[in-house]
């Protein structure tokens, strides 16, 4: 036993070979045994027994490196692993086998593989995703890998079956037409996509608006950008028609962005009261982001409606619908609790009927409030109803001036309903100087003298008023000349009051001035009002 392995370790040593030539001329050591001679049937018991074990040790290592280290093989590391067991075990053996030449170059291909899965074990998800926190797009991913096999295919071809790349471009030149006018749309969107990667308009997560329609990116590969609709339908772009238009990404550059809503409301209703609803309904949706605040504007007077627009943030887009709804339904509880008719989107003839009865009923408060004043009460209920249907009732919004301090102003004010601000600027310097309420006049002087307005008269909240010009009072003065005698008499007892002149002084001095300033604010009112 031991004389025959001796005599087969002795004969090892030496090597028969044999020359095998490739399609192109080259030569090929080849032989029947390079174990030194051994006889063909041995060579392939020996390697039929060394080519399962090596295999069983690769699948021992894939099975490890899958469980353990977390790298992903798929079916092809098996032709891999195989491919490792017949280069191997030919190399140990030292066979010169022509299939073994052949299995180690297509081994190599395999390898590129296996070289993929480390690449994205622990350079995409290890290194960059865990260490340092950076997504890598799928795009990048997909053309490393497709360079890694390219690497290793030319590989092959250069050093292992000596071809050239010219060679390969050049020999099939009619194919190469073909393939170069099939990848032509390929190629575009690959180049196309690696200028989208550069750029960075957006990554996976963004939410974007396509054609009108908003959805979100799910993947990007070598080829195409994958959306998701919020009816959670995919759509496939090309990178050349995304790289062609527009993108509005609404995650960029922070993922809270504003949307906006349209309401059409009544012309009869204010508009300070509307926005006031608007907001609180707003405010009171479910996903509505705190900060910023939401924000209500008139938008557009339309055919049939005034149209408002609200503006709030989010930060999921995905429950836009959901919020939407939320806001939508609050709007139209709030605008039904205060009376605020949202029209049909339709034209109709109106007869102005309401309108008078407001005027009339507006009227008719101020006539019960005109009568409290000082300055009119010498006017008998025949005046004052041939005063107040002359008068025009406005309505002021809340934050409107009424009237501005230092204009030149012909008419005076009753406060109805509302409340409203009284402010004077004293060298620079603005003072409030009080808040009138329903049932106040103001601008009484600049009607009956024309002197500019001494203060700036604001709307605190919405205001009915009733104004009386110059024009109306003028024709009630000229119908009535006793007024005027009244009016100038009532002025200057206040002016006298203004001075302290009918406390602590002399009955004579008194009457004195009484008929000083009579005459005085008699000749002004003649003189303004062309009596």
């Amino acid at each position: 036993m031991r004389r025959r392995f001796t005599a087969i370790v002795a004969v090892s040593t030496k090597t028969v070979t044999l020359a095998t030539t490739l399609n192109d001329g080259t030569n090929i050591v080849d032989t029947t045994g390079t174990t030194g001679g051994l006889s063909p049937e041995i060579q392939v018991l020996l390697f039929a027994l060394s080519v399962p074990g090596l295999f069983c040790l690769m699948i021992m290592l894939g099975r490890w490196l899958k469980r353990k280290r977390g790298v992903q093989l798929g079916w092809l590391y098996h032709p891999f692993a195989l491919g490792v067991a017949v280069y191997f075990s030919g190399l140990i053996l030292r066979l010169n086998w022509p299939i073994l030449y052949h299995a180690e170059w297509v081994t190599l291909i395999f390898c590129s593989v296996f070289l993929i899965a480390l690449v994205d074990r622990y350079l995409w998800d290890y290194y960059f995703k865990q260490q340092h926190n950076v997504e890598v797009p799928k795009f990048l991913v997909e053309v490393l890998r497709m360079v890694i096999l390219l690497l290793a295919f030319f590989l092959v071809l250069r050093f292992g079956y000596h071809q050239t790349i010219n060679g390969l471009l050049i020999a099939p030149g009619i194919l190469v037409v073909i393939v170069g006018f099939a990848m032509q749309d390929s190629a575009g969107n690959i180049i196309s996509g690696l200028t989208l990667q550069a750029g960075k308009p957006y990554k996976h997560g963004d939410w974007l608006m396509i054609d009108g329609k908003y959805a979100e990116v799910i993947e990007i590969n070598w080829r195409v950008t994958r959306l998701r609709t919020m009816d959670d339908i995919m759509i496939e772009i090309p990178h050349r028609q995304m790289a062609a238009q527009n993108i509005v990404n609404l995650n960029r550059p922070v993922r809270r962005h504003a949307m906006r809503i349209s309401v059409g409301v009544e012309y009869s209703a204010p508009p300070t009261r509307v926005k006031d609803v608007l907001l609180h309904a707003t405010n009171n949706a479910r996903g509505i982001l705190p900060e910023p605040k939401p924000k209500v504007y008139l938008k557009n007077f339309g055919d049939s409606s005034i149209e408002y627009e609200i503006k709030f943030f989010l930060e999921d887009h995905s429950a836009y619908h959901d919020v939407c709804d939320s806001v939508r339904t609050n709007i139209w509880y709030g605008l039904r609790r205060h009376g605020i008719r949202m029209p049909f989107p339709i034209r109709t003839v109106q007869i102005e009927r309401p309108a008078r009865d407001r005027q009339h009923d507006v009227q008719n408060t101020a006539r019960v409030m005109l009568r409290e004043q000082a300055l009119f009460k010498s006017f008998t209920d025949v005046q004052l109803d041939a005063l107040l249907p002359r008068g025009q009732a406005v309505h002021f919004g809340r934050g409107e001036k009424i009237i501005q301090q230092g204009e030149q102003g012909d008419s005076m004010f009753i406060l109805v309903e509302g409340k409203a601000d009284v402010m004077a600027t004293r060298d620079r310097v603005q003072a409030h100087i009080a808040t009138l309420a329903a049932g106040d006049c103001f601008g009484e002087m600049s009607l009956l003298t024309g002197e500019p307005r001494s203060a700036t008269v604001t709307a605190a909240t919405d205001c009915e008023v009733v104004e009386i010009g110059k024009a109306v009072l003028q024709k009630s003065l000229k119908e009535n000349p006793q007024l005027v005698t009244q009016l100038g008499e009532l002025l200057a007892k206040r002016k006298m009051e203004t001075e302290g002149i009918l406390e602590n002084t002399p009955k004579t001095e008194v009457i004195q001035k009484q008929k000083q300033y009579t005459e005085g604010f008699l000749s002004k009112l003649r003189q303004f009002f062309e009596l």
